[in-house]
This record gives C-alpha cells, structure tokens and sequence, in this order.
C-alpha cells in the first residue's frame, strides 16, 4: 500500500501539517514547562487553588457592576504598561512621555499611552471659547469656532506620529524600545482637510507657505509648505474614535502625516497663508542641524524609513530555548513600508519578515518572524524599506554623512543581543 505523501514537501514548500505537528509538541511542551513551573510558584503562595482543576476564586462571586467604572481602565495586572516619563525631566517646560512600545501589540496606540511632547505645558482650553484664524494671503480671512469646524466634512486616517528627537545622536542608548524610539505613537485621526478649509478663505497666487500657531504657553509656531497643505494635511479634533486628549492638542490639532511631530501643531489658534516660511524659534535654533561642511540643514520634514523589534526586546527576557516570534513595527514618512528584514546573527544575513496587513500609508506596519533560539547568544534587528526604495541604515552609515553634530531624524538599525540566560539588552550600548 503507497503511503500518504506530504504534498507541501513534494513542492519543496514548507509543510502546514509538518509545521503543525512540530509546533504543537513544541508548545506542547513549553506549556508543560511552564505550567509546571507556574505550579511551583503557586505551590508556594496562597493561591495554589487557582490552578486547574480546581475552580479558581474569581469565579467564585459575581465581578464588578457596569456602573463602577464610567470610563474604561485596564486589569490593575497591566498596571505597568505606562508612559515613560523621565523623572529628571520638568514636565511644565520641555517635557515628553514615552510610550511603552514593547508592551504592545498591532499598530494603534491606546490615547492614554500616546506619546507626548510640549514645549509650555498643556493649557485647558475651553471648546466653546476656542477660535482658529485662517488669514494672510487668502481672499476671504475667516475665524472658526469648534462647531464651524465640525460642519465641514470629515474623515478619518491611521497615520503614525514621530518626534524628530526620536531618539537623538548624543544619547541613544537606552534600554527598552520604549527607551530609544517611544517618542512614536499610532492613531486613527478624525477630522477635516485642510485643502476643504483653505478652499474656502480662497488661496492667493503668492501662497507657498502657512503659518501653523498653538494656543499653548510656548506659542509653537512652524512653517509648512502650502504643497503639504493641499496633500494630506488635517485639522483633526478626534483620535481613536473620542475627542483629542489636552495633551494631544484638545480641542484641535493640525496633523501633517509623515512629518516630523513639532509640526503637527497642538491647541491650533491661528493658520496665516504668506509667501514665504517664518523662520521661527521652532526651525532655526531648533530643528536643524549643522552638517561636516558648516551649513546647516533645515525645513527636514519627512521621517525617514525607520523599524525596530519590540519583542523580544532590551529589559525582556526569553523564558527558553525553542520558537520565538520577532515582533516589530516599522513605518516611512514617504509612504508604505515595502519589506522588513530581519537579522538573528548580528548583521551577517537576512530573512523577509511578514508584514501584517493592512499596509498603510504613513502608517506603524507590524512586522513578525518565526525564529527558532537554540539558547546561545545572539544579536537580532531588523532593517527596513519603504516604498521610495530608501533602506534603513545603520548608525555608522548615518554618522559617516552627518557627523557628530547631528541631533534629528536618527532612523538608525537598532540591534538587540540576547544573552545565554535569554536576558535581551540594547547591543549599541
């Protein structure tokens, strides 16, 4: 009698049920593993009785009414996925919040973990008494209330959100992922174009730039190009679905996709059309950077093609030896995300890593290999490609053509050295 043949492995293509059948005694066993372990724990505690087969206490009495929490908050077991704010940092001045990219999953950033970056605190900001001037070079100045603004028709984008400082050249060598690039963050923003907005004041031919001010203590004020304005810039008043949190700008921001984060203008007061930049604080004494040759380079406002892995990553730790997944994000101002590779020997070779769908537009882009650890030690990082072709480049290779007086736009390769006891740390340290 023929025995049944493995179809996939006739065709030379990896076998599903091969795949399935050594994965299932693999996590089988990584299960037995760590319920073994998981009951030793417990043994020594006082819930023991949690662990199967008994019935664990939480089932033992009804939970907590509906009414008991008006808004929403995580299992206090997630306490610990929090902002990562710097305690020597003074949060009334020039101040940020990191978001804790290694504890999470997909591409949208939960509002409460969004990064935060302001220059003068954040104001509280009256919706009904709250105004946007559109006037300079246009045919008819106009001054928007909220509701003037919600009139006009909206939309809604996933577009991810980037500090230019993310993380500068001087000091980039922190722990976590969260440590290095947490200056980012991913939001589905609701809104309305700008172009919608500009076509109704009516744009005058000597119109190359707007004016973006803030209604915050520091008046941030930058200068985008008008072409920028036409393309995809919003004003938006929502983020993931509620109204923008004061510190992302309540009750409304200008968003430039792509750009870097200074840009999107928070607590938007006053948009003035002129025929050329302004040159302000934000963009001469800040925001550029002096090259090798003495000139200094300014107005860069794209982010640059950028990925990094979040799991396993720099303050976690590998429980075993066996099948790990490599997660990581990775996202281009310049458009889509084309490929991500992933390394597991410090930079010798490289394998695809599948791209979770959807791929957007100036958007995070989840990324994940299977990768099977065989407990030594490793380096691991990932590179990425948008869709210009541009490709991530390592530290060395942007130093080479910035020098060391460069502070912005790092879109450096970030590895990850995994020690034999699975301890994962920054490798550039």
């Amino acid at each position: 009698m023929t025995e049944p043949t493995d179809v996939d492995n006739d065709l030379g293509l990896p076998s599903r049920r091969r795949f399935l059948r050594e994965g299932s005694a693999l996590l089988g066993g990584a299960v037995m593993a760590g319920g073994l372990a998981g009951s030793e724990a417990l043994a020594a505690s006082d819930n023991a009785d949690n662990l199967p087969p008994n019935v664990p206490e939480w089932m033992k009495a009804p939970g907590d009414p509906m009414g008991s929490q008006l808004y929403g908050t995580p299992s206090p077991f997630e306490k610990g996925v929090i902002k990562n704010i710097p305690d020597n940092l003074p949060q009334y001045l020039s101040a940020s919040g990191r978001t804790p990219l290694q504890d999470l999953d997909g591409i949208i950033t939960p509002n409460g973990l969004f990064y935060e970056r302001h220059h003068g605190g954040v104001p509280t900001i009256d919706p009904a008494q709250h105004r946007l001037m559109l006037h300079g070079l246009v045919d008819r100045p106009l001054i928007f209330t909220m509701d003037d603004i919600r009139r006009f028709p909206s939309e809604s984008h996933i577009y991810f959100l980037e500090c230019s400082g993310n993380p500068n050249y001087k000091k980039p060598y922190g722990k976590t992922a969260s440590d290095l690039v947490g200056l980012l963050s991913c939001a589905e923003w609701t809104g309305v174009s700008l172009k919608v907005v500009l076509q109704e004041a009516g744009l005058q031919p000597g119109a190359k730039w707007i004016v973006a001010e803030g209604a915050d203590a520091a008046a941030m004020t930058r200068s985008i190009p008008i072409e920028k304005c036409l393309e995809d810039a919003m004003l938006a008043y929502s983020q993931n679905g509620e109204r923008l949190r004061p510190q992302q700008g309540y009750p409304l921001r200008l968003l430039l996709p792509g750009f870097e984060g200074n840009m999107s203008v928070k607590w938007l007061r006053r948009l003035r059309v002129a025929a050329e930049p302004t040159y302000s604080r934000e963009e001469t004494s800040k925001y550029t950077d002096l090259m090798p040759n003495g000139s200094v380079r300014e107005f860069t406002f794209y982010m640059e093609a950028k990925s990094i892995i979040t799991r396993p990553s720099g303050g976690q730790r590998l429980s075993t030896p066996g099948f790990h997944e490599i997660s990581g994000i990775a996202w281009s101002g310049h458009g889509k995300v084309k490929r991500v590779d992933v390394s597991v020997d410090d930079g010798k070779s490289w394998q695809e890593a599948q791209l979770q769908e959807p791929v957007l537009t100036r958007a995070l882009t989840r990324f994940r290999l299977p990768w099977q650890w065989d407990g030594k030690p490793a380096v691991i990082q990932s590179r990425a490609t948008d869709v210009t072709g541009y490709v991530q480049p390592t530290l060395a290779e942007l130093l080479a053509v910035r020098g060391d007086n460069y502070y912005y736009h790092n879109n450096a390769i970030w590895p990850w050295r995994i020690a034999a006891n699975g301890e994962v740390s920054n490798a550039s340290a």
